[in-house]
């Protein structure tokens, strides 16, 4: 099998290379319910390290020009910029840490993952909500194994709080098409309710602490009342050995030809944008 990507830390950065410890029962919860929280995934030193690169880099990465009360809901959710791990050294380290890397093989029970992509999501003071969604329908992989990591790189207050999910919603698979908007936040909400699902959010976070989520896994997130910026660093993995599935959506098109180029249907997800972080072997 092909070996993990080095990804020793650069520039004075602190290495992200060792393990942290999963529990038998952290992993036993995350299956059954399709999300948890991890305390002190980085620690404080290490997000004081890392975060002012990062957070620089997103600033001049920003394309909104309209103020909030301008854009519409997707665009009052969050500062959104995508695979930094390409273009900046202290992204890169980040992105590609083993002990984040483990941490998703561990809760998955796969022997490695790859890199899907990553996602700065900056949510502005006075920002809006984020609606309830699948992350999975936008991607072109048949797999229950892709999980997120949700990490804020700042303090979220407990009138912020984590995103909040559905518990158990991963283990319904597709539920709807509906892409992150007005129409989605309804249609599923109101499914959840039909369903009578859990939801379950775990409130106030220090920086570097983490939510893990399955990629079927519904969620939503609230909007941003006070006047500091909801800072996070979110990366996607998936199972190594995985195959592209045909899209059936342009959402899904979309995708495979940003994060999977020059590959089609059938071949295994492996591109040069996807490096595997993490092999037991």
């Amino acid at each position: 099998m092909e070996k993990s990507l080095p990804t020793g830390a650069s520039g004075g950065l602190p290495d992200l290379n060792d393990s942290y410890a999963v529990a038998r029962e952290q992993a036993e919860s995350y299956r059954e319910n399709g999300h948890i929280v991890l305390r002190q995934v980085a620690s404080a030193q290490e997000i004081a390290a890392y975060r002012p690169a990062i957070a620089d880099f997103v600033r001049k990465q920003n394309t909104h020009s309209k103020p909030l009360h301008e854009r519409d809901t997707y665009g009052k959710a969050f500062i959104q910029i995508g695979n930094l791990w390409t273009k900046d050294d202290a992204s890169r380290a980040f992105v590609l840490a083993r002990r984040f890397a483990r941490i998703a093989a561990d809760l998955m029970g796969v022997d490695g993952v790859r890199i899907y992509h990553d996602q700065a999501l900056f949510k502005e003071p006075g920002g809006g909500h984020t609606p309830w969604h699948q992350d999975q329908i936008y991607w072109p992989l048949d797999t229950p194994n892709m999980i997120t990591m949700w990490m804020p790189l700042v303090p979220v207050s407990e009138e912020v709080g984590s995103m909040t999910f559905a518990s158990g919603s991963h283990k319904l698979g597709y539920i709807s098409k509906a892409v992150i908007s007005d129409e989605s936040h309804r249609t599923l909400g109101a499914y959840i309710e039909s369903k009578g699902l859990e939801k379950a959010n775990y409130g106030a976070l220090s920086a570097g602490d983490a939510t893990f989520h399955a990629g079927w896994t519904l969620h939503a997130a609230p909007g941003n009342p006070t006047e500091t910026m909801r800072e996070v660093m979110t990366i996607i993995y998936f199972a190594d050995g995985v195959k592209v599935a045909e899209p059936d959506s342009n959402a899904r098109r979309n995708d495979l030809e940003a994060w999977f180029p020059g590959l089609k249907p059938g071949d295994t997800a492996a591109s040069r944008l996807n490096p595997l972080v993490f092999s037991r072997y």
